[in-house]
């Protein structure tokens, strides 16, 4: 007969039996007394006297033949004292590596604590206390002696290391708690870990020896040895080279060539950081972007600062011969631009007499435009940021314009807020709010006599002349920011509509508007003569326009002059082809797909030697035939999609036109803005951090490129030992 009683399986037998675990001894206590207290073990023992020890996993099964076998961690167990020999059997638990028994009475032992000398009880008289109590002492991290020395340094017979110091394979036996002492730990594998933290999200590298971080990492592992600044700045230097040999194998396997944007930023130090980003196409025709550079440069303003970021980076990336164009959002001075063609004709061979190197960067252009046109008007917007400034800084006031606003019946459901002058969309947003809502501010001010300074009718018509001007600048730089990669071809349609909207404006004799429009007009017509080969090549390239669209928009642009500027671009366009045609043509399509080039001409075993008549007839009977350009632009038009891949279109048709679709992958690879989409419509020019300007111009670049690159994947394929930097531990 057995009894479950409060998680525990009383037995009934003529010969009770008590099993004590953790020290695997199956004891007999004296008579007509049984107890199987271990934590949470229970035993059962069926009338047909079979017992079941349940612990844990493991299990001990008498048999009615009056047989028992206990399965536990060490699998031993110690006989009843009737048939228990004189001679004590060895313990073979590993507890005792850690604890010796001293008999410190007649009838007491205790077991002491190797590490920190602490005594537990043992043995009193013939009741033997067990090893529960002396496994929680090791195993749960009690000892704090023990784990001392295991993080500084272990010593031979410590399980984890073996005698000559070094790792070594775990033991068969473990304890079954899950929080083991024995846990082999080595802190240099958490440096990596750190740098790439500290990287990922732009940290102070100062954190690591801040007492508050220092702490709270001691105590999820005392065993770390925490690192200085130096370290993780070396630690943080050896990612990014480790990230650099891969990339820089992906570039050097790039079928096309390599455009670039220079992005400035400015220090309070009054330096300057040139960001340099790559964008090309890959070998699956999906476009690419990574930050290549960070090059410091002490006078950003002269000369040749662009010039030597530039020639840093072709030297870096040997770049030499694949620069296609190079956009910049900085101001430079024709000085600069002929050390910068002259570089690049070094350097590089020229794409139509280097036409295409060189371009402004639209969002730049688009702010510049923006200030212009918010300079003008800076009284008005005064005035109107001060009414906004009114009614939103009060919740009175502001209920109170409400209230009006619904008496009057203001059909407009936009809300007011302030702008944000650092960047101007923000200030574009406050104004068409505000001239919305006009009417609700003209009786604001006949009914709140503490509302000052109102605009009048004539500011507000004014306002609106400022909206419609800075709207197609909106626009413009919405589409930059709401792509990732904005090119020539789709940003010629935004110059288009801009330009048009402000040769169509007329004045009706205000002076303001004349002022503003004539200010619009010769800054669009600046920008159109910079940028618009470059604008227009792209363009052609799109099957559903080819040189149709320029044909007809040139005509908007310069009116009886158009058919020159055409000229221009077509000639500009056969040109680049010819340059194109000329250069030897990779792979075909078949072969380098299949990847069995070399087998297929080894098969051919052709003699080119003999085929050099051959090379001339063709020659000769090709003056007469059409180009692929000249094919491709006697073409139809394709249906104008809204969505429209033109680059997958080019991959899809390569075998039709070889060289053009080449031509079409790096023209389509131009870049009309160096920003990013979250600052496309700031107006000043970006700062580098107060932090980061204080650190080493190649942490600087370390920690910028490396954080670019990382959200591409970790490199793969290459050793995670940790690259020795010299000079970054002073």
């Amino acid at each position: 007969m057995w009894v479950l009683k409060t998680g525990i399986l009383i037995l009934y037998l003529p010969y009770h039996i008590a099993i004590l675990e953790e020290n695997n001894q199956l004891m007999t206590p004296p008579e007509n007394q049984m107890a199987a207290l271990e934590e949470s073990n229970h035993l059962i023992i069926t009338p047909e006297y079979q017992m079941i020890t349940l612990e844990e996993n493991n299990q001990l099964i008498t048999t009615p033949e009056f047989q028992m076998e206990t399965l536990e961690e060490n699998n031993h167990s110690m006989p009843a004292p009737e048939t228990q020999p004189n001679k004590r059997r060895k313990r073979k638990s590993m507890v005792w590596e850690h604890f010796t028994i001293e008999t410190v009475s007649a009838e007491s032992r205790r077991a002491f604590c190797k590490q920190c000398k602490q005594s537990f009880a043992y043995s009193t008289g013939s009741k033997v206390a067990g090893t529960s109590h002396l496994k929680r002492h090791i195993a749960k991290g009690t000892c704090l002696a023990l784990l001392r020395n295991q993080g500084n340094h272990q010593t031979p017979g410590t399980p984890g290391m073996n005698g000559n110091g070094s790792v070594s394979d775990p033991p068969r036996h473990h304890y079954r708690s899950h929080s083991s002492a024995y846990i082999s730990f080595d802190s240099d594998c958490c440096r990596p870990e750190i740098a790439r933290m500290m990287i990922v999200h732009d940290y102070p590298l100062h954190m690591v020896e801040h007492s508050g971080f220092v702490t709270f990492l001691k105590s999820l592992e005392p065993r770390l040895d925490m690192v200085s600044f130096n370290i993780v700045q070396g630690d943080c230097v050896s990612s990014y080279l480790r990230e650099k040999q891969n990339v820089m194998k992906f570039i050097e396997g790039l079928p096309g060539r390599v455009c670039l944007t220079l992005d400035v930023w400015t220090s309070s130090q009054s330096l300057g950081y040139v960001f340099i980003t790559g964008h090309f196409i890959d070998g699956y025709w999906k476009p690419q972007r990574r930050i290549l550079n960070v090059v410091m440069e002490p006078n950003p303003d002269s000369d040749a600062a662009l010039s030597h970021a530039v020639a840093t980076c072709l030297s870096d990336w040997s770049l030499e011969g694949k620069l296609f164009s190079i956009t910049f959002n900085h101001p430079v001075g024709e000085p600069g631009l002929q050390n910068l063609r002259s570089l690049l004709s070094v350097k590089n061979p020229l794409v139509i007499n280097g036409q295409l190197i060189l371009g402004n960067c639209s969002a730049r252009t688009l702010s510049n435009f923006a200030k212009d046109v918010l300079w003008a008007g800076r009284e008005i917007i005064k005035k109107v940021r001060y009414s906004v400034k009114y009614v939103k800084t009060s919740e009175f006031h502001e209920q109170k314009f409400l209230e009006l606003k619904q008496q009057l019946q203001v059909p407009s459901e936009k809300d007011l807020s302030l702008d944000n002058q650092a960047q101007w969309n923000t200030t574009y947003q406050m104004l068409v709010a505000a001239s919305e809502l006009k009417e609700v501010f003209s009786c604001l001010d006949t009914s709140d006599p503490n509302y000052k300074e109102a605009p009048s009718m004539e500011d507000w018509k004014r306002v609106d002349i400022i909206c419609t001007y800075l709207k197609p600048l909106f626009d413009a730089a919405n589409f930059l920011a709401s792509r990732t990669n904005p090119n020539q071809k789709t940003f010629f349609h935004e110059v288009w509509k801009m330009h048009e909207l402000y040769h169509s404006i007329t004045s009706h004799g205000d002076p303001f508007v004349i002022s503003l429009a004539e200010i619009m007009q010769e800054k669009i017509d600046k920008y159109l003569k910079e940028c618009i080969l470059a604008l227009a090549i792209a363009v052609v390239l799109d099957p559903r326009f080819r040189m149709k669209l320029i044909e007809f928009s040139f005509v908007k642009f310069y009116g009886k002059e158009a058919s020159k500027y055409v000229k221009i671009v077509d000639d500009a366009l056969h040109e680049l082809f010819l340059e194109y045609a000329a250069l030897p043509l990779p792979l075909t399509p078949a072969h380098a797909e299949d990847g069995n080039f070399e087998n297929n001409m080894k098969a051919e075993e052709i003699s080119y030697n003999e085929l050099t008549d051959f090379d001339a007839y063709v020659e000769t009977t090709s003056q007469n035939m059409k180009s692929e350009l000249e094919q491709y632009l006697e073409e139809s038009l394709l249906p104008r999609f809204q969505e429209m891949d033109v680059l997958r279109w080019w991959e899809e048709n390569r075998l039709q036109y070889p060289v053009l679709s080449k031509m079409a992958r790096d023209i389509l690879t131009m870049q009309v803005s160096t920003a990013d989409p979250g600052s496309v419509f700031d107006t000043e020019i970006k700062e580098l951090d107060e932090y980061r300007s204080s650190l080493r111009p190649e942490t600087v670049e370390a920690l910028v490129c490396a954080k670019d690159w990382l959200q591409y994947g970790s490199a793969t394929g290459v050793s995670n030992a940790l690259v020795k930097v010299e000079g970054l531990r002073s």
